[in-house]
């Protein structure tokens, strides 16, 4: 699967276990999660079908706000999200927007590509403590 701006990777736990390591990834970074959007669910409430699809936003208003600040834009993108999903294979999927291409998405300088590696390097982590199979 290759979709612009998006890392993918397996994760070797279900949908739920995949879940639950990311929220504990994500708070043992020291970042809060601000919402969870079930879209499986959702769409269980109006009667339909969706396998395992769940969005987790999450962040860090001292690390995002500097970018919104150069380019207010970038906010339609932020806070960063991770996106956990059971393929037809009955495989689980993690993925997340890689700041660098939201950066160039939105023009963001290169002054702020310390920020811009800070997030890279906090999503590669979540990602290998959430997959267990992934290295970036």
């Amino acid at each position: 699967m290759s979709v612009d701006g998006l890392k993918t990777c397996p994760s070797r736990y279900g949908p739920s276990e995949t879940i639950a390591r990311a929220l504990s990834a994500i708070e043992s970074l020291g970042l809060t999660v601000l919402a969870r959007v079930d879209h499986a669910a959702a769409a269980a409430k109006v009667g339909m079908q969706l396998r395992a699809t769940e969005v987790i936003l999450f962040g860090n208003p001292q690390t995002g706000t500097p970018l919104m600040q150069e380019a207010q834009t970038i906010g339609i993108d932020l806070p960063l999200k991770l996106l956990v999903w059971r393929d037809e294979q009955a495989r689980t999927w993690i993925a997340y927007n890689d700041p660098l291409w939201l950066a160039a998405r939105h023009a963001v300088s290169q002054k702020s590509s310390p920020v811009l590696e800070k997030m890279a390097q906090a999503l590669a982590r979540i990602v290998e403590a959430t997959s267990s199979t992934w290295k970036p």
